[in-house]
Order: structure tokens, then C-alpha cells, then sequence
């Protein structure tokens, strides 16, 4: 690709799609960490970069996670998704 073709064109990196049935953990951070860095890497070459992260509110394992704290898993999924995007994972 040449330098032209290079600069017009937008460079895509994502994450794992995090769990929110507990915080994250150094694997969560050593993945969005990696996909930072090589999204700035694009961008510092004069590229556009996007980074894509997320996480997977949904199935039986965050339900019964959810219950055995005692919250719906609803407020479950709210709670913990707020510590990931502190994180900066969400």
C-alpha cells in the first residue's frame, strides 16, 4: 500500500468482548492496553485508527452471578459495565 493509500484509509483494531459477571482483570487490561498501543502506532503514523471494545451483557452465567449478590441482572450489568468503562474497556 502506498503512503497515499495508507494515509486515506482507517486502520480497525478490537478487543475481546468483556464479561461483566465480575471487574476486570489483568487479562482485561493487558488486551485493551495492547489495542491501544497499536492504535496509537496508526494514528502517530497519520493514519485514522478506531479501537473497538465492548462487553457481553447477556446469558445464564451473569443471571446467576447477578443472584447471588443479590441484584437483579439488570442492575448487575449496570454496575459492572461502569467499572469497565472506567477502565476504559466499554
Amino acid at each position: 500500500m502506498d503512503e497515499t493509500a495508507r494515509r486515506n484509509s482507517t486502520f480497525a483494531v478490537a478487543t475481546p468482548i468483556y464479561y461483566v459477571n465480575d471487574v476486570p482483570h489483568i487479562g482485561s487490561a493487558y488486551t485493551t492496553i495492547a489495542a491501544d498501543v497499536v492504535a496509537r502506532y496508526h494514528r502517530l503514523r497519520g493514519q485514522s485508527a478506531l479501537m473497538v471494545t465492548g462487553t457481553d451483557e447477556h446469558g445464564q452465567k451473569i443471571q446467576r452471578t447477578a443472584e447471588s449478590v443479590g441484584r437483579s441482572p439488570q442492575a448487575h450489568c449496570d454496575e459492572i459495565s461502569q467499572i469497565f468503562s472506567r477502565f476504559g474497556a466499554s
